[in-house]
């Protein structure tokens, strides 16, 4: 049996035989902090491990990492961004990772981030002959209005039409993703890569009044919720701004805010009366999305809106920001409400409405539940195989019922529409 041997950091790797599809994958977050993106990927790289496919991951990490990453991976050099420490900035592929790239020989080169490390990849591939692939996880420019660099949000589209132009595909999360990068000249192999959700850890079934009672919350009182990374882009003022405004009608209802980040402490002295859990994981997470009753998330910089999708799956009403992502999930009146992107009044009214019609917040709570068991994580990751497979073999080995020898169906890609 033939097996390849190269070395990361020292350490001499085994791999092998060797598989139907070699990829390196180039990101700028995979095991340094635990957000959609890297999430996604580690769950995609188990995937593909299990379906004979080798992955080496090229992205930025830390000494003691949150994530217990999937694969193997080769540390880029990177530093903090700055005012967002929690995220790294790669500073491009070292003369090692360009020979530790040689070594292994990819078939493809998937870049998640088009950043200097997927800028550089991108070039080396197209050096070496070995086609690219990206995936779209990250507005990045929805994000610069937040920082105060919405003047470059036309320079920034126009780098990155340079960069997907570049590639043989582009995976975007949602119809309504395809559709804003479209309208800025991107629209050169788009392909629906959706997400997925575990609808056995996401369950109404985990809701908990004991826990409730513990963290202050009346058995009466409807608890609306925020789930995610706690900064600016994620709508963080409009959620304060409801609560407030809640507050001050009456309306009897209690908060909560899960996760972490770097406007924690600012939300903690405008929110006196809101509880913060703190980042939870797993089954504390599961509980807390299936003990609240509304989710309200109204970031509109979403390109899928993986949280909105564990809540739904928790079977809860959402109320989201009528945006990129959301809309896509959230279907208005039967699943849960949208609201015209920072206007804080329609916000406002459509909480106000759930907390106070029970029968229909339930109901909504009960489609929603429905509609997140469409997303299962295995057909989810067999659409990527499919599209690798497209490129890698495009005479075969294909049969008129999917893919021949792993079972695996063909995705169906007329879901994309463009104008």
């Amino acid at each position: 049996m033939q097996y390849e041997t190269y070395t990361i950091h020292r350490e001499r790797i085994r791999v092998g035989p060797p598989a139907l599809r070699r990829v390196a994958l180039f990101t700028g977050a995979y095991n340094h902090i635990a957000d959609g993106v890297s999430l996604t990927l580690n769950r995609l790289v188990s995937y593909l491990e299990a379906h004979d496919t080798e992955v080496l991951i090229f992205a930025p990490t830390i000494t003691d990492p949150p994530v217990d990453h999937a694969g193997i991976l080769a540390p880029v050099p990177s530093v903090p961004v700055p005012q967002r420490s929690e995220y790294r900035l790669s500073l491009g592929l070292t003369s090692n990772a360009r020979s530790l790239l040689r070594t292994f020989r990819p078939h493809l080169f998937h870049i998640a981030t088009p950043d200097l490390l997927g800028y550089q990849a991108l070039r080396f591939a197209g050096r070496e002959g070995i086609p690219s692939v990206a995936s779209y996880h990250t507005h990045f420019s929805s994000y610069l209005k937040y920082y105060g660099f919405g003047r470059l949000e036309g320079q920034s589209w126009k780098y990155l039409q340079h960069f997907y132009d570049r590639c043989r595909h582009v995976y975007v999360p949602s119809q309504s993703m395809a559709e804003v990068l479209h309208s800025r000249g991107i629209s050169k192999g788009i392909r629906l890569w959706m997400r997925g959700v575990d609808t056995h850890r996401f369950n109404p079934a985990h809701y908990d009044t004991g826990w409730r009672r513990s963290i202050g919350v009346e058995d009466d009182e409807v608890l609306v919720s925020f789930i995610g990374r706690v900064v600016r882009e994620k709508g963080v003022h409009i959620f304060t701004d409801v609560l407030k405004n809640l507050q001050q009608q009456g309306i009897k209802h209690r908060s909560m805010i899960v996760g972490d980040g770097p406007v924690l402490n600012e939300l903690r002295d405008r929110l006196p009366h809101t509880i913060f859990t703190g980042r939870l994981e797993n089954e504390q997470l599961a509980r807390a999305y299936a003990s609240s009753e509304v989710f309200l998330f109204p970031s509109d910089t979403e390109t899928f809106g993986n949280v909105t999708l564990e809540a739904m799956a928790s079977g809860l009403p959402t109320v989201c920001a009528d945006a990129t992502g959301s809309r896509t999930l959230v279907e208005h009146g039967k699943t849960g409400l949208l609201a015209a992107p920072g206007d804080t009044r329609a916000f406002v009214q459509a909480v106000q409405h759930l907390i106070r019609h029970e029968p229909e917040r339930r109901r909504m709570g009960a489609a929603a539940r429905d509609c997140a068991r469409q997303y299962d994580w295995n057909t989810v990751m067999a659409h990527m195989v499919r599209y690798y497979d497209e490129i890698l073999y495009p005479e075969g080995p294909w049969s008129g019922d999917g893919y021949a020898g792993n079972g695996i169906e063909a995705p169906t890609t007329q879901a994309i529409r463009v104008p």
